[in-house]
């Protein structure tokens, strides 16, 4: 299992990328850090007045606005925020064995 860290508050995903994540979540606002400075200062009546590429232009220009741990993976649903147990689900079928562990990524 090969990973790609990403600090997303430093390097936003692509408009490309966050089009075809909001595509794919049943609830697409989820991907917005609701906790976070960035959100505060917009307001959440501006960010759920936002048009989804209004919202998608936001996310793009600031990562510190989506929720983070954020999963983009080949074969996995699009993974936002951190549920241990729906990590450990969505994750199964890219372990080597079923009572393989998660691995500790290196620090990058």
């Amino acid at each position: 299992l090969e990973v790609e860290l990403v600090d997303i508050t430093l390097s936003p995903p692509s408009r490309e990328q966050l089009e075809k994540v909001w595509a794919d979540l049943p609830d697409p606002r989820r991907l917005f850090n609701t906790s976070g400075a960035s959100y505060r200062a917009l307001g959440a009546a501006q960010v759920k007045a936002m048009s989804p590429s209004e919202a998608i232009t936001a996310l793009a220009a600031d990562g510190k606005l989506i929720r983070r741990p954020l999963l983009l993976a080949e074969g996995v649903a699009v993974l936002t925020g951190f549920d241990p147990e729906v990590w450990k689900q969505a994750l199964k079928p890219l372990l080597p064995s079923a009572g393989s562990q998660l691995p500790s990524p290196a620090a990058p």
